[in-house]
């Protein structure tokens, strides 16, 4: 993994948090990912070591990181030609999660009316 590629991909998701148009191809919404899943680890880690259970730290990580999360996900589908709104399938249990896994590793289609 390149870390210049890590750090401008997370770079970009915060510096767009809230674009919701244009595209995101798989290296930056995989690298974004990767980012918040790294950061809700050492928080909780630290949380856990400085407040018992209190999750503190973390949950200003989730909220610093939520409406990112969102950007990329809605810039992810759109470069597969699907609507952002397409994370609302999330909402269904498992079938949802597994639904947009299958869209989120998709290669870059056409955006047609999102590009």
């Amino acid at each position: 993994m390149n870390m210049d590629d890590f750090q401008d991909a997370v770079r970009t998701c915060f510096e767009k948090y809230v674009e919701f148009v244009g595209t995101a191809g798989r290296p930056e919404f995989w690298y974004f990912v990767l980012f918040v899943l790294l950061g809700n680890v050492a928080l909780g880690i630290v949380d856990a070591i400085l407040f018992g259970n209190g999750g503190f730290l973390g949950a200003l990580f989730g909220l610093a990181t939520f409406v990112p999360s969102i950007a990329v996900g809605a810039r992810r589908l759109h470069d597969i030609g699907k609507s952002g709104w397409w994370q609302l399938i999330a909402l269904v249990p498992v079938v949802g999660f597994l639904v947009l896994l299958y869209f989120y590793v998709q290669p870059s289609g056409s955006p047609g009316q999102y590009g």
